[in-house]
């Protein structure tokens, strides 16, 4: 099994620092865990944040591509319904040309209807408008009908999923899941043996929510505050009452764990436990890659640069096995 780190690049008000300050550090981290053995880097996106939520993902890879030489480089996810696919196939290849073949695409549906505001785009049927953009991905690279092409002959495209129906989706247009766990598993089996693809080719690659620490009660306390806010920055950005995420105790969530296939539980602990709770959580799935939040919002940098590094040194060693 592979590790990852994943970044967001917020910039929470309660803890605000120069924004070039901040992704120049970013950059250098995603510098420094490539030349640790990082397996994959991954960046996320939303819109309209307070803190400044990452909301060019293919943007900051394409910065990420000419600061390492090794690790993968993927989107978690891209919301596909806001852009056209040709827009969509012209800067993944793109950012496919700089880092010489290491883009991870991965896509997702979004749920806010502020984002669609935002750029014009209708979130109705949003799902199907995400598989209607990764068949004419496909098509376009296919035919050559954006240039330049991408340096890898099939890019790997990852499908976000919360439900069955997606990860049904996914499986039938024979392209990876990103989540991990065994609870869409069926689904997405399902879905590649009724596209006429092979159950063995199941690949599964997402987050679990992990922060590691040599000494996890010593490093607990100034964690929590900015787990607690990571929590309840989701819930005020949410619509509705139904949200996913809502305000809970950082010490609650701590309680959970690991939660396969969400990011509803939290852990800080050593890398050896880590990785234990991880083969435990998901064993017999077709997992290949896990990644960890680089960092907690506004988290002090020392902190930070210690949980990447044991993440790239000693958690990757311990799964490099599973």
């Amino acid at each position: 099994m592979k590790v990852g780190l994943y970044f967001d690049l917020r910039n929470p008000p309660p803890w605000r620092r120069d924004w070039t300050q901040l992704y120049g550090e970013a950059l250098e981290r995603c510098a420094r865990a490539d030349a640790l053995g990082i397996d994959s880097l991954w960046f996320s996106e939303h819109h309209g944040f307070d803190d400044g939520y990452l909301p060019a993902p293919l943007t900051f890879a394409a910065a990420a591509a000419a600061r390492t030489r090794h690790a993968r480089l993927g989107t978690s996810i891209l919301i596909a319904p806001l852009r056209p696919a040709a827009q969509l196939a012209e800067e993944a290849a793109v950012v496919d040309i700089l880092s010489g073949g290491r883009l991870e695409l991965g896509l997702g549906a979004g749920y806010r209807s502020a984002e669609f505001a935002l750029y014009g785009a209708d979130p109705e049927g949003r799902g199907r408008t995400t598989f209607a953009r990764v068949r004419e991905l496909r098509e376009l690279w296919a035919a050559g009908a954006t240039t330049p092409p991408p340096v890898q002959e099939r890019m790997p495209i990852w499908i976000g999923a919360s439900g069955d129906w997606t990860a049904r989706e996914a499986g039938r247009a024979g392209e990876g899941l990103l989540r991990v766990g065994p609870e869409l598993l069926g689904a997405y089996r399902a879905g590649l043996l009724d596209g006429g693809h092979d159950a063995g080719d199941a690949r599964m690659c997402g987050g679990v929510n992990v922060f590691l620490s040599e000494d996890p009660e010593r490093d607990w306390p100034a964690v929590r505050p900015h787990l607690a806010y990571q929590w309840d920055s989701y819930a005020r950005h949410a619509e509705g009452a139904s949200a996913v995420h809502g305000e809970a105790d950082p010490d609650e969530l701590r309680a959970r764990g690991i939660e396969s296939g969400t990011m509803r539980g939290f852990a800080i602990d050593t890398p050896l436990n880590a990785a234990r709770r991880i083969r435990a959580t998901l064993e017999g799935t077709p997992a290949q890659t896990i990644y960890l939040w680089a960092t907690l919002p506004g988290l002090d940098p020392a902190l930070t640069d210690r949980h990447v590094e044991l993440a790239c040194t000693k958690l990757r060693a311990e799964l490099a096995g599973a």
